[in-house]
């Protein structure tokens, strides 16, 4: 039929499908004297599934459980304040039937109306292409090994080589439509759990590719033997459980001999030339992988173990291939592996380690197998990532979001009048506040004209008309129980950094009316030093305004203010009621961890004297509900659940981040009137140091035991001949992997 059909400008056809038309339709199109063209139909989307925010969070640290807002962890993403990268994307709806990408015409399946075959001309054909109803058949189902792959034309459309996305494509056909390629993930469809699995899937290939770049869609089991899908597909996933339907291993095949790729996740997919053993002792249990490519060093990392192995069986011997991946035991037992297929450049990588699936996943049955697993996780994307590359995918960098304008928001009513009067003293003729880093236009509304840049921002100030899904000012507000602090809210769903936002406000706001910046996400957050602080959606970020008498007991011990804040995260959420067994810990001087295994937040403080006062600005960034590619608090709320039996809810950045301000007021208000020893034993009873035994220097430097802090907020460690040093976080840093003190690198 390509042979016959002809098209303008050169495109191919790709499908033709069959529509029921309307009677006044069909009449249109047949009187020659209507020259009018219908409009367009845009593709349909659908829209990805979405949890409503729960309105019913309560106030105060005394809030119970029924009063934490609803959220559930998006697997997106992200990279935490540890430094880790983000993955992020919206996933496309489980029940999408429609693997090609191409959209369904609108409108409902059956006619409106009596039907009327006529004969239409397409505008550009040379002759009528009449189709029986057999023929459309006959061409519906014709399998993939009886159309023959058709010379590639460079010239025949304007997408010659698939937009550059897949490197290595360049013998497969372009997608005449200008449609991203497709990703097409293949669970079967005779086990309970398929929509789940499909669902874990799909999640983790989203945050390991670009899904701008690539759409992700489901291959039911009847498109897979009917429609023709790899006329689009990139990459075929096959993560099925259960034996794939022999007419359907034929149909992947065929894929592959035409030069497809193919990634098996855990499945029964096998190629000639290999077989699959079973071994019980291994199917479910955490073990050792080690993953490597040539030219490349391994990778370590511990996996699930589907219990399956693969070996040579008759034939050719299975070549090592470029990836490989086998087991740290006895018998080192290869669990990855990739082979070559046909002539034309089709392969496949094969798996039986459980990549697909999260360490919350209920596989994983011990808290020592989650630890196991979820220390391993960044490693676990890395190689899924090295194993797509190879099958040329892209998975580098994504591009930073657009920034998004500030919102003045106020948490309580009555403060907004004495601001907004301070705030008409303080801006010049054009509403605008500038500051060595930043100028901040206040405007009643934002146009998208106004340009937004790092050195430029508005700020919008009608609060009536505000509104995101990240971030609910009446779960803040409600939460949020202070004299002072946290009251003025500068929010954005997108900024550089939350410390920069508040720079031309801070020397001259009155200190009854707090001032806290509050984003989704920072395009150049800054840790210590030269560190990046990189932050993904679903991490609490905020930088919140001090005050602090210089002739104050804080004011005297300012290097506390990094643990109070620290402190005050964790027991944000360990004061929750049913929530004191989250296991979320300090650690000197400014992190927040999950036991002594992972780094699950940070604290980042500036300061100014003036005077006689300290203007310091506090930032802080924690996990919350972005579970990959480390571990956020969510995490260890479902994990906790699982373990214990328990109905604990997930938490809300918003809710957590008042929490926290609300706690760090309580600490400040404590230490000025006590001191240190006011706060020190609840800093002792969540710190992952006691009784810690360390190196100083190097891993040949003298052992030392970790006493505590002394009255300025440095480390004291004992040595072996009773002498008591003092450590300083400026100038030197811990590393938790190896138990030692290193002085910083400059």
């Amino acid at each position: 039929m390509e042979d016959r059909l002809q098209m303008e400008n050169g495109l191919v056809p790709q499908k033709i499908v069959s529509v029921h038309l309307q009677a006044s339709a069909l009449q249109e199109l047949a009187d020659p004297t209507s020259s009018g063209r219908a409009p367009a139909l845009p593709p349909i989307t659908e829209p990805a599934p979405e949890m409503e925010p729960a309105q019913n969070g309560k106030g105060g640290l005394e809030a119970s459980g029924d009063g934490s807002p609803k959220l559930s962890s998006e697997p997106a993403g992200d990279s935490d304040p540890a430094g880790d990268s983000d993955p992020a994307g919206d996933s496309e709806p489980a029940g999408d039937s429609k693997p090609a990408g191409d959209s369904e015409p609108a409108g409902d399946s059956e006619p409106h109306g009596p039907a009327e075959h006529r004969h239409l001309h397409l505008s550009s054909c040379h002759e009528c292409l009449e189709l029986e109803s057999s023929t459309i058949e006959s061409v519906k189902f014709a399998s993939a090994e009886d159309i023959p792959e058709l010379p590639y034309d460079a010239s025949g459309g304007p997408q010659g080589t698939s937009d550059g996305l897949g490197p290595g494509r360049e013998g497969r056909r372009g997608n005449a439509m200008g449609k991203a390629p497709n990703i097409l993930l293949y669970v079967g469809s005779g086990s309970r759990d398929a929509p789940n699995r499909l669902q874990q899937v799909r999640a983790l290939l989203a945050d390991c590719v670009d899904t701008d770049s690539y759409i992700l869609y489901p291959l039911p089991e009847d498109s897979a033997r009917r429609d023709p899908w790899p006329d689009h597909c990139l990459l075929l996933v096959i993560a099925a459980r259960e034996p794939i339907p022999e007419d359907v291993h034929r149909k992947f095949t065929a894929y592959l001999a035409q030069g497809g790729k193919v990634l098996s996740l855990s499945s029964s997919f096998l190629l000639g030339g290999m077989r699959v053993t079973s071994k019980a002792a291994l199917q479910g249990t955490v073990q050792s992988l080690v993953f490597s490519k040539a030219g490349r060093g391994d990778v370590r990392l511990s996996v699930l173990s589907s219990g399956c192995v693969y070996e040579e069986g008759p034939g050719e011997p299975l070549g090592p291939g470029r990836l490989q991946g086998h087991l740290e035991n006895e018998d080192k037992d290869r669990v990855i592996v990739q082979v070559p297929f046909g002539a034309r450049g089709g392969e496949a990588v094969l798996c039986q380690a459980h990549l697909e699936l999260p360490p919350s996943s209920s596989v994983v049955q011990t808290q020592e197998e989650f630890n196991l697993l979820k220390s391993s996780n960044m490693s676990r994307h890395e190689v899924l990532k090295e194993i797509l590359a190879t099958l040329g995918l892209s998975c580098g960098a994504r591009q930073a979001p657009a920034l998004t304008p500030l919102h003045l928001l106020m948490a309580a009513k009555e403060i907004r009048d004495p601001f907004m009067q301070w705030l008409g003293r303080r801006v010049d003729a054009e509403g605008v506040i500038k500051s060595s880093k930043l100028s901040l236009k206040f405007v009643s509304s934002y146009t998208p004209e106004v340009e937004i840049t790092p050195s430029s921002v508005p700020v919008v100030t009608d609060a009536e008309a505000f509104s995101s899904e990240h971030f609910n000012l009446e779960i803040y507000g409600q939460n949020l129980q202070t004299r002072h602090l946290g009251k003025i809210v500068l929010f954005a769903e997108v900024t550089t950094t939350t410390m920069s936002l508040l720079d031309g406000l801070m020397f001259e706001m009155p200190q009854e009316m707090g001032l806290i910046a509050i984003a989704v996400r920072q395009t150049q957050g800054r840790g210590r030093g030269p560190n990046a602080w990189l932050s993904p959606l679903g991490c609490a970020l905020s930088t919140v305004l001090l005050s602090i008498p210089l002739r104050s007991q804080l004011g005297q011990r300012i290097p506390f203010i990094q643990h109070l804040m620290s402190l005050a995260v964790v027991e944000a959420v360990r004061s929750i009621p049913a929530y004191q067994d989250i296991n979320l810990r300090v650690k000197w001087p400014n992190d927040i961890y999950y036991s002594d295994l992972m780094k699950i937040g940070g604290v980042l403080v500036n300061s100014t004297l003036m005077g006689e006062t300290f203007y310091i600005l506090v930032g802080f960034g924690c996990n919350v509900t972005n579970s990959n590619p480390t571990i956020c608090i969510n995490d260890l709320i479902e994990e906790h659940n699982k373990q214990h039996g328990a109905d604990l809810k997930p938490l809300r950045a918003d809710y957590v981040i008042a929490r926290a301000v609300t706690v760090l007021e309580r600490l400040i208000d404590t230490f000025q009137d006590q001191g240190p020893n006011g706060v020190l034993p609840l800093y002792y009873k969540y710190w992952v140091h006691s009784g810690q035994q360390v190196r100083l220097g190097s891993a040949e430097g003298p052992k030392v035991w970790i006493v505590g802090l002394d009255d300025s907020g440095y480390l004291q460690v004992l040595q072996d001949g009773g002498e008591v040093v003092t450590v300083h976080p400026d100038g030197n840093s811990f590393d938790m992997l190896r138990n030692l003190i290193l002085p910083k690198r400059r």
